[in-house]
């Protein structure tokens, strides 16, 4: 990066100070500054002349903030570092002797933990160090086991770097099936009798009979991936999880919101990053609402017989929270589902163990669903490459879902 994020300003009072400071923020939250991010920021201000919060909020926005994805880490940065109102009471407030609360605490929000250490970094690299302590190592969880088992929506970007690397290591599916297609040589299973006729007649008058064998094959995966407000962060990681898949068998990606985008050759590109940005800015829809009816009506009218062929399987990343129009949204699944030879429902909302089938989208869509788990961490993804090989256990019956809610 360049010497303007990391010196400090010379002149511009302290209001220039501190938007230097938030950008040093965002970007340690793993938003990309350029070199004249804080400059062009600068010179908004000045130009716009903000006089209230939203003004000013509106202003770094449109400077800082280039993708989709991420506005969420700027609200959150720009809530906690321009905050102004309630602090001193809050110190107050936190220095009181409280009652204990009965009630649980409440899990921080999407992109929260990165923000936090963005913010606080400077002050965690300048304090002392602690005293070690040495703890019994069968007590504890190694680090692995930890970022395997956490939450994608509440790690911090360190984690997340973690959790793309752990990605590519993940063991793909093994389930090649044998194709009504065959190649020359391997194991003699039928003779070619075209290849073996051209040999006899070459001069010798022996004939060498030539023998082909039947391809086998990955089928492809066509995956439909929800990338509304509520799903941006586990699609971000799942899409990662696609880019490493479509190494070994062909992969049709769909990203859908309120509009549905085919992003299949963005995810092509060799640098998974790379890919991922692409996609940012083909899908104008990201971080919005969504239409799950109208994007799988989309799909099956344009797209469905163009790739759900040789036996595709159909993965869909979303959480169902479907409300309008439901006769649709189960008239497209039904349809998609006979297109498919197997359809895979991935849903983060699984991740809470009290879930129940009880929102009409997800009611809706459980009847045509082979396969329903939870994508909320390296786990389940790790579970997932299990379910694509064949493997298949009971806590995945879409069906148990409907019956323990009737």
């Amino acid at each position: 990066m360049s010497a303007i994020l990391e010196a400090e300003p010379a002149s511009g009072g302290v209001l220039a100070q501190n938007i230097l400071h938030f950008a040093r923020a965002l970007r340690e939250a793993g938003i990309p500054l350029g070199p004249g991010a804080v400059l062009d920021a600068l010179a908004a201000i000045e130009a716009a002349g903000v006089g209230n919060r939203e003004d000013f909020y509106t202003t770094l926005h449109a400077v800082f903030v280039k993708r989709h994805e991420h506005s969420l880490l700027f609200d959150q940065a720009f809530r906690i570092f321009w905050k102004r109102k309630g602090f001193t009471e809050k110190l107050i407030a936190m220095m009181s002797p409280r009652a204990p609360s009965k009630s649980d605490p409440k899990p921080p929000e999407a992109g929260a933990s990165r923000v936090a250490d963005a913010l606080f970094k400077s002050i965690h690299d300048h304090a002392k160090p602690a005293p070690a302590i040495e703890l019994d190592a069968r007590l504890t969880m190694s680090a692995a086991e930890i970022l395997r088992s956490k939450d994608f929506a509440q790690m911090s970007a360190a984690e997340i770097e973690e959790a793309r690397k752990a990605i590519k290591r993940l063991a793909m599916p093994e389930d090649k099936r044998r194709t009504r297609r065959f190649a020359p040589g391997g194991r003699p299973a039928r003779v070619d009798a075209r290849r073996s006729f051209r040999r006899s007649l070459q001069p010798g008058g022996v004939i060498d009979l030539e023998f082909r064998s039947p391809i086998d094959r990955a089928p492809p995966v066509v995956a439909l991936c929800d990338i509304s407000g509520s799903m941006n962060e586990y699609t971000r990681l799942f899409l990662h999880f696609l880019h490493v898949l479509g190494e070994t068998r062909r992969v049709s990606t769909f990203l859908f919101g309120t509009r549905l985008t085919n992003v299949t050759r963005a995810m092509r590109a060799r640098d998974p990053d790379d890919a991922l940005a692409k996609c940012s800015v083909m899908a104008l829809d990201w971080s919005g609402g969504t239409r799950i009816g109208e994007a799988l009506h989309r799909f099956n009218r344009d797209w469905s017989r163009r790739v759900l062929g040789q036996g595709a399987i159909t993965l869909l990343i979303t959480d169902g929270l479907e409300r309008d129009n439901l006769d649709k949204l189960g008239a497209e699944m039904d349809r998609l589902a006979k297109s498919s030879r197997r359809v895979i429902w991935v849903n983060p909302l699984l991740r809470f163990g009290d879930f129940a089938a009880k929102a009409g989208g997800i009611r809706t869509l459980l009847p045509y669903v082979d396969s329903f788990r939870p994508i909320h961490n390296l786990a389940s993804m790790a579970d997932l490459c299990q379910a694509l090989s064949g493997g298949r256990d009971s806590s995945d019956d879409p069906k148990a879902r409907l019956l323990a809610v009737d």
